[in-house]
């Protein structure tokens, strides 16, 4: 799934490349060395042979498989934005330079509306707070009722009586937000709780086919938990006609969500940072919270291949698409970034070489890229370490 991401944004590349003047050399699946390559020759595709492969005769694009599945590549001619070549990317308008460096970008956030339209048909599930639903055209399928699967020691739900295993029906509050709802998701719970923190609720369950009810002090919206009981469920939102919208706004939620967490971990890692240069012992505290904050908020190949996949792999083909869905967002976010090495980066940088009307040499572009990248290997490196720790 992640190379099929990659590979749809710079198939992105690719697309927006061809349609605008600029030659694509060779365009890779999978990372070299290769397995097979083709080439378009006089309206026919055709197989290169080995020798061909260094100097293959003739023009127009190559279609490589290639032997290391981490993602893909599309490879323009005349890269760099000082090269004037016809046909290079260097030679092409600022407006069309946009297009191509952004049409990746664009493949990911396609990817994403399309899987999440097609959830929305089949059955979306419900991870954020307020996910987008039109009421009058949504029906809840639930998969698995809402169950307590762990109950914390002291904690109001243990206080209760409340066990692993009872299941939830339903909830009623006596405030003066008094009502009493259905509990069909774990959305539902959740959301009841937040509602009357701190007060005195009456939950419905049931345990050994025998129907309970259970008073519940809650604790306040300051303390760690409301309840004090994990829950799980599985229910999923069906839409017909309006599929599509909710595809899309879904897509946009996503991604606010998305660049609002890039947000918080930069803003947690370099307060973090400052923090521990203060000669207060509880500030400095307070910072290395603020850098855990940070590296648990962040997660690479790793980490979701090795937890979060198999996690939501284990819950069921509509839990995994949407994972596949929200990476393919965050792809798309990440690359907007104003870092030189990315798409967006990039973009920056000879917008402002325009901007002062200065010329970007190739050595002057390399050089900027390159570092930017060392950077991001190394950012890289330390997300994958922490990644191996959270594993063992």
């Amino acid at each position: 799934m992640l190379m099929f991401l990659v590979t749809a944004h710079e198939f992105g590349h690719f697309i927006m490349a061809r349609r605008n003047g600029v030659d694509v050399e060779e365009f890779g699946i999978g990372f070299p060395p290769r397995i097979i390559a083709w080439r378009k020759v006089n309206g026919k595709w055709r197989r290169l042979k080995k020798r061909e492969w260094k100097k293959a005769p003739g023009k127009g694009t190559i279609i490589s498989l290639n032997w290391l599945p981490i993602g893909g590549f599309c490879q323009m001619k005349g890269e760099s934005d000082a090269d004037t070549e016809k046909g290079s990317f260097g030679a092409a308008s600022f407006w069309r330079k946009t297009k191509i460096l952004f049409g990746g970008v664009a493949m990911n956030w396609l990817v994403a509306f399309v899987l999440l339209t097609i959830l929305a048909w089949v059955g979306m599930p419900h991870f954020l707070d307020g996910q987008f639903t039109i009421d009058s055209d949504t029906e809840i399928a639930v998969e698995k009722p809402v169950i307590i699967s762990e109950v914390i020691d002291g904690s109001p739900a243990s206080t209760a009586g409340l066990k692993d295993g009872d299941i939830i029906k339903s909830a009623r509050a006596v405030d003066e937000n008094s009502e009493r709802i259905d509990i069909v998701t774990t959305e539902d719970l959740l959301a009841f709780n937040k509602r009357h923190a701190g007060g005195l609720v009456y939950l419905t369950f049931e345990r050994n086919e025998n129907e309970m009810i259970s008073e519940v002090e809650l604790n306040d919206s300051s303390a760690a938990y409301l309840l004090g009981a994990s829950i799980t469920g599985s229910a999923y939102y069906v839409s017909s006609w309006s599929a599509p919208i909710v595809g899309f706004m879904t897509t946009a939620q996503i991604t606010g969500e998305t660049f609002k967490g890039v947000g918080m971990l930069l803003y947690n890692l370099l307060s973090g940072i400052v923090q521990q240069i203060n000669p207060s012992e509880a500030v400095r505290v307070s910072g290395a919270e603020a850098i855990k904050s940070a590296g648990d908020s962040v997660s690479g190949p790793v980490g979701i291949i090795g937890v979060l996949f198999p996690a939501f792999a284990a819950s069921g083909l509509n839990n995994l698409g949407f994972l596949v869905a929200l990476i393919s967002i965050s792809l798309a976010c990440m690359n907007v970034l104003p870092i030189p090495a990315l798409d967006g980066g990039r973009w920056l940088l000879i917008a402002i070489y325009r901007l002062r009307k200065k010329k970007l040499t190739k050595e002057k572009e390399e050089k900027i890229v390159g570092r930017a990248f060392v950077a991001i290997l190394v950012l890289a490196a330390i997300v994958t370490v922490i990644d191996i720790l959270r594993l063992f």
